[in-house]
């Protein structure tokens, strides 16, 4: 082993540190700019102060440029919503910032606890910022409680301005004043005159939604067609999502009207937008535009979206709350009833062997077996869609009579008339009831005097007299309502085109004259045409 003795070796100090003179590096400083809003004036005043903070640190030399940081239009509420905010920040974190310049400490947060908490995670990484405003370094002692004071100030005046703006806006609600977001508004254009204007080719496409959700289609189905048909979007893209369907059909616009402060900003902090179910008075202003479609089928369309979301759900197991999502790919699945226990059927798939089988079966059955429904029957597709069109075309005979039960029906649903409880079929024929009946008596009368006779007569004519006053609210309300009426009318003319014999499956078809499908056993099923006719059917194979 090598035994070597110890050597000391000397380092000499540098000269000017020996001397005691320190060598300093220079400080990296940033400047933090921002401005309240994008207009050119504000843009102009966010320039001018890039200026002014490269000048002052390139002027000084024991400082160097750490970057100038600005966020422009954006508030100053919340730190999140400032990208160049939170890279100065980012920087601070990675060494590379020794001090922060800014204007003042309004310019730098109006949210006192951003404020202060960004401000204490920069001394702690030992990053002054200077408020040149206020003369405020934040590194030295006694700053902390008039950084506080001043930045609940800052935050105070911010609450005064948006408090400011927000009675500006709602005060221009009472009196009427609309402002309308066209930019996410299909159907309409900014016109010349500042009001909304009809675009023709995208008012079709609003009308066939509106047409497509009152004939059965759910919003998925009407999204499907609107993609494969490369209908564009308000975006101009050709993807529709079910929530853009959805407040096509309940936007008051489409029928001319205009709904005032349906949201509000809950405070200028957090900025979320709250929807006003009632904490807030709304304003709607009526008459306000050329709408697209008629009040009528705005209303109906209203009608029947509460009515589908009405539904019960025929499992508790898959949907604790009781409601059901409403489907309309096929015809039966919101129609077929168990007549055991009043569950809905569901469509099944059945795979044997390689070879597959569609039946029906009663949900409380899928779901819990025999414990609550015992004896309700699975019935195979084919065979149920053959005895259904067996029962329809049973009474295909009295054709008009049903036509006039289901487009009574139909009246009745799509455009209700209020105080009244009869469709205009129904009063036509209690009209024809009350003429054969009125012949009766007069036949009666003269065999047994007009004394006998003369209450019932009375009573008789009396009825008749109102029945007529109700006809003439019914036909006018029918001529207001043109739009619905016509399609009653398409309803009744398709209906009458039809074969007396019904061969063929039509889902369309099935959906304008079966309200409900009644599964009583395995061999028999009664089948409830709209309007309330019924049919009793023994099961076709």
């Amino acid at each position: 082993m090598n035994q070597t003795a110890p050597k000391v070796i000397t380092i000499p100090p540098k000269p000017e540190l020996a001397q005691g003179k320190a060598v300093q590096r220079q400080l990296r400083v940033a400047a933090y700019c921002r401005v309240s809003t994008d207009n050119e004036e504000q843009l102009t005043s966010y320039e001018a102060q890039q200026i002014y903070y490269t000048d002052k640190i390139m002027t000084n030399k024991n400082w160097t440029m750490a970057g100038i940081f600005a966020d422009e239009g954006i508030t100053g509420t919340s730190a999140q919503k400032r990208p160049e905010f939170l890279k100065m920040i980012r920087q601070c974190r990675q060494k590379k910032i020794d001090i922060i310049l800014t204007k003042s400490i309004s310019r730098f947060a109006r949210n006192t606890v951003d404020s202060l908490k960004y401000i204490r995670a920069l001394k702690e990484l030992g990053v002054a910022v200077i408020f040149e405003k206020e003369g405020i370094n934040t590194l030295e002692t006694d700053s902390e409680i008039l950084l506080t004071m001043l930045s609940a100030f800052a935050q105070a005046e911010s609450e005064n301005i948006s408090a400011n703006v927000i009675w500006g806006i709602r005060q221009a609600m009472r009196e009427g004043k609309v402002r309308i977001q066209y930019k996410k508004l299909y159907g309409f254009k900014r016109g010349e005159d500042g009001r909304p204007e009809i675009v023709p080719e995208q008012a079709v496409v609003v009308r066939s939604i509106y047409d497509q959700y009152l004939a059965g289609a759910s919003y998925n189905m009407i999204k499907k067609r609107l993609e494969a048909e490369h209908i564009l979007n308000v975006s101009g893209k050709p993807e529709w999502s079910l929530s853009v369907i959805r407040s096509i059909l309940t936007n008051e616009k489409y029928y001319g009207d205009v709904l005032l402060q349906k949201t509000f900003t809950k405070d200028c902090i957090s900025k979320r937008i709250v929807r006003n179910t009632g904490q807030l008075p709304m304003y709607l202003v009526t008459n306000n535009h050329q709408g697209i479609i008629d009040r009528q089928t705005f209303d109906a369309v209203q009608v029947e979206m509460a009515r589908r979301g009405a539904c019960k759900s025929p499992s508790r197991k898959n949907a604790p709350t009781g409601l059901s999502a409403y489907k309309s790919r096929y015809a039966l699945s919101e129609r077929l009833v168990c007549g055991e226990c009043g569950t809905l059927y569901r469509r099944c798939t059945w795979s044997k062997r390689g070879k597959k089988k569609v039946v029906w079966r009663c949900v409380s059955r899928l779901d819990y077996g025999t414990k609550y429904c015992h004896k309700s029957p699975t019935l195979e597709e084919g065979s149920l869609q053959r005895t259904i069109l067996a029962a329809i075309s049973s009474v295909m005979s009295q054709k008009e009579t049903i036509i006039s039960r289901i487009t009574g029906a139909m009246e009745q649903t799509l455009a209700p008339i209020p105080g009244e409880t009869m469709s205009l079929s129904e009063i036509e024929q209690r009209l024809a009831e009350i003429d054969e009946e009125v012949r009766r008596v007069v036949a009666q009368t003269a065999e047994q005097g007009l004394s006998i006779c003369a209450d019932h007569m009375k009573a008789l004519t009396d009825e008749c007299a109102e029945l007529k006053k109700q006809r003439s609210r019914i036909q006018e309300q029918r001529t207001n309502n043109s739009a619905l009426m016509k399609r009653v009318d398409d309803v009744a003319s398709t209906l009458r085109q039809t074969s007396p014999t019904i061969t063929e499956w039509d889902d369309s078809l099935i959906r304008q004259l079966v309200d409900t499908v009644k599964v009583v056993s395995a061999e028999k099923i009664i089948v409830y045409l709209q309007g309330g006719t019924q049919v009793e059917q023994n099961m076709v194979e």
